[in-house]
């Protein structure tokens, strides 16, 4: 009996002391990990930006009289020509040699428009001429293997901005060419003299284009210059977005824009057009002032796709400043710094245990890390280290999609 009392004791005992030394072995620690994976790299600058018809012409009087009731309205759809306004010239008897000298000085200052638009097309034309033989002769070298890809695409994109160029250009010497006629028919209004009053004298369209703003839509007594409306084409628009100084040096022209948040379905394409050269200073909702300059984007999407979008309307952008075709690249949740050592570096899951990994950090964006080195494709490491995990600590994966 006593052997038997011995061996239930001692089996026990060690049962006890099995059962203690489980109790106070570390447990290991529970972690979220994820896999190192190879795969296309973008870092990009995000900011909300605003639609802008990019050609707004301002219809004002050409000179004093009292405007009739407007027909049109905002959205309203105009043609080159068509009746904008009627404006029955007021010429007092007081005023009259004043009024012709002004109605004289604007067809002089018309007509150097004129001229001034004829030469920027001209202008237009030659630069376009030229970017067509700088791509023809980048696409040739590039088949030859002689020039980039990179470079054959910057000259295909001036190309277009060219072409742009000189459909502005056009559409300018049209306005022009109407300012011109507009100051003529004033200044015949202003030479006939009050004995011809009551003659109504006719605003027309210049370009084609819809009617954006109204200033006037009731019948009024105008002063000569006042605006009456505003008139845009809303086929020809624009994104604009105020960024930092800091981050407007990354946007250079001819970088790729995402358009997201526009209210429709899908990701629209666009292409940084100009960086403003000039800043300005604004002050945050902090009431921190800032140095921001505008950056202008045009829209490449299939105009179909966005043509409910009008002027002034609020899109969030993203513009690429560095894309990669492969990268190895792990959540930015899992790169942290090592303070003693001056680096960057994550914890690397190898047999059920942590392992500190020192990496080289090329870049980053607001998801995704890009590491040069220090990882191997299908690797695991530990997302937000806690503090309890240490190098060599036994952890329990938690996998996270």
């Amino acid at each position: 009996m006593k052997r038997k009392t011995w061996a239930f004791t001692a089996a026990g005992l060690a049962a006890a002391l099995l059962l203690l030394a489980w109790a106070l072995a570390p447990r290991p620690v529970p972690v979220e990990t994820a896999t190192a994976v190879q795969g296309p790299f973008e870092t990009f600058i995000e900011e909300e930006g605003r639609t802008r018809v990019r050609d707004r012409y301002v219809v004002s009087a050409p000179l004093a009289g009292v405007l009739q009731r407007m027909a049109l309205r905002e959205g309203d759809a105009v043609s080159p020509g068509d009746v904008l306004a009627l404006l029955t010239p007021v010429l007092p008897a007081l005023q009259d040699e004043r009024t012709l000298r002004e109605q004289r000085a604007r067809l002089d200052m018309a007509l150097a428009a004129r001229e001034r638009a004829a030469a920027r097309a001209a202008r237009a034309e030659v630069a376009l001429q030229q970017a067509g033989n700088e791509a023809a002769r980048s696409e040739a070298l590039v088949r030859q293997g002689f020039v980039s890809l990179s470079r054959f695409d910057n000259d295909r994109l001036a190309l277009q901005a060219a072409h742009q160029d000189v459909q502005a250009a056009r559409l300018d010497s049209e306005v022009a060419a109407h300012d011109v006629e507009q100051a003529r028919a004033a200044l015949s209004a202003v030479q006939r003299g009050p004995a011809a009053g009551g003659r109504t004298f006719v605003l027309r369209a210049p370009v084609a284009g819809r009617v954006l703003r109204v200033a006037q839509a009731s019948e009024a007594t105008v002063a000569a210059g006042a605006p009456l409306l505003e008139l845009g084409d809303t086929a020809r628009m624009e994104v604009v977005a105020e960024l930092l100084t800091t981050d407007a040096l990354q946007a250079a022209p001819g970088s790729r824009v995402l358009l997201e948040r526009w209210g429709g379905p899908g990701v629209l394409q666009g292409r940084v057009r100009l960086v403003e050269p000039a800043a300005f200073t604004k002050v945050s909702a902090l009431g921190v002032e800032e140095q921001r300059v505008r950056v202008l984007m045009d829209i490449e999407s299939d105009p179909a796709a966005w043509r409910a979008l009008g002027d002034g309307y609020r899109v969030g952008v993203r513009i690429v400043t560095q894309s990669v075709a492969s990268a190895l690249q792990v959540p930015v949740g899992a790169v942290f710094p090592v303070e003693d050592e001056g680096v960057m570096a994550v914890y690397r899951v190898d047999g059920g245990r942590a392992r500190l990994q020192p990496v080289d950090v090329a870049a980053r964006n607001g998801s995704r890390a890009w590491i040069r080195s220090g990882l191997q494709p299908g690797q695991d490491v530990v997302l937000y280290p806690a503090a309890a995990v240490r190098d060599g600590v036994r952890v329990q994966r938690r996998r996270t999609s």
